[in-house]
């Protein structure tokens, strides 16, 4: 950014990252009160714009051969500041309400009450703080939107929109004050139910086409995907995840997986001061299907949501003996994935079957009494 007239030793931070003040101070955007300020970078040599502007170079030295490309946006993101005119588009709409409920500190989990306890989770639980940044967190995701239509105009012009597979997704969520947290730290709808839009050009998926899956996806599933969308057969002795290709072409009316699953290791997390952890057991996993979402944690009791008659989760079920039932088949679908055959990256399933037997071609006899057995 030196090069284009922003100064500094690290202008990332000092200008697409800052405000001005009344006086043309300079505010770091890392304080949130700074949100609903403008960032000191012109918009098109913002984050998204950069990153957008890279990806469009890209595509126009691959014009006439095949590619694949990785854009990883950092936006919207903390620091929470957007450049004009996005800080401003949403600061005088009226925004949804946190989602949350005092009964959720009633009783709290051990972890989760830590959680609500940290900086950035006390922040968020202020009205004041959520109606501050929640206006540029919008801002930037109408940046991001604007600036993926200019790719996806320049793919057009380019004649290559009709030949490309896009998926659009994210590496997780941001609770932004809902159920009283920060920051991405818990298994609560805000945090760990992502987008994923994917657009497939084949014919073959028109008939899915605008449509919605209620499928449960993890984000292992997108290389396969991607293989399977080239022709190619993914190899599923290192790879876990499952093909969306039945979801794209509406090819299968079974569903991808019976459960879903994520995991969390929090022994760096300033949680694990508050509690003292053991960096050994400082993890967490959960499980969800339709109806259920469980949270393992170690050393602490469970954590049980039902999707259905508590859509929002506020209601944590998870030292309710009324439901043991329902703990003890959610925890056995986490100890059948624990116990997935995760490490063998060798052969594949087809090669392995293929060996068999091959040792008696080798001359090996093991276990024949005589030459005229078979």
């Amino acid at each position: 950014m030196n090069e284009i007239g922003y100064p500094g030793q690290n202008p990332w931070n000092d200008w697409a990252n800052s405000a001005e003040g009344e006086n043309r101070e300079v505010l770091e955007g890392w304080y949130m009160q700074h949100a609903q300020r403008p960032a000191r970078v012109a918009e098109e040599h913002s984050e998204t714009a950069y990153t957008t502007n890279g990806a469009i170079e890209f595509l126009k030295q691959h014009d006439h051969a095949p590619w694949c490309l990785h854009l990883s946006y950092i936006k919207p993101h903390w620091p929470y500041i957007a450049p004009i005119p996005y800080h401003q588009l949403f600061r005088d709409l009226e925004l949804p309400s946190a989602i949350r409920s005092q009964n959720e500190l009633k009783n709290p989990h051990p972890i989760y009450e830590a959680l609500t306890k940290i900086r950035v989770s006390r922040a968020f639980s202020k009205n004041e703080v959520r109606d501050r940044v929640l206006p540029t967190y919008l801002g930037l995701v109408k940046q991001l939107d604007d600036h993926l239509g200019r790719l996806f105009q320049f793919l057009e012009d380019q004649g290559s929109y009709d030949q490309t597979l896009i998926v659009f997704t994210s590496d997780h969520g941001d609770y932004l004050g809902d159920h009283w947290l920060g920051e991405k730290d818990w298994f609560h709808e805000p945090s760990v139910k992502i987008p994923l839009i994917i657009r497939d050009p084949s014919p073959e998926a028109n008939c899915s086409r605008s449509s919605r899956s209620s499928d449960l996806v993890e984000s292992i599933d997108l290389i396969p995907t991607f293989i399977e969308a080239l022709g190619g057969t993914f190899p599923d002795h290192i790879l876990e995840g499952h093909s969306l290709k039945t979801l794209l072409k509406n090819t299968s009316s079974k569903s991808i997986r019976e459960y879903a699953i994520s995991e969390y290791d929090y022994s760096v997390a300033p949680t694990s001061s508050l509690l003292n952890a053991d960096p050994k057991k400082a993890r967490i996993y959960m499980v969800t299907t339709q109806r259920w979402k469980y949270i393992h944690t170690i050393g602490y009791r469970p954590v049980l949501f039902d999707l259905q008659e508590d859509p929002m989760k506020l209601n944590d079920l998870g030292d309710d003996a009324g439901y043991s039932k329902i703990h003890r088949e959610l925890n056995y679908q986490l100890l059948e994935w624990s116990l997935r055959h995760s490490q063998r990256v060798t052969r594949s399933d087809s090669e392995l079957v293929s060996r068999r037997g091959r040792s008696e071609g080798l001359g090996i006899r093991i276990g024949f009494w005589d030459e005229n057995e078979d």
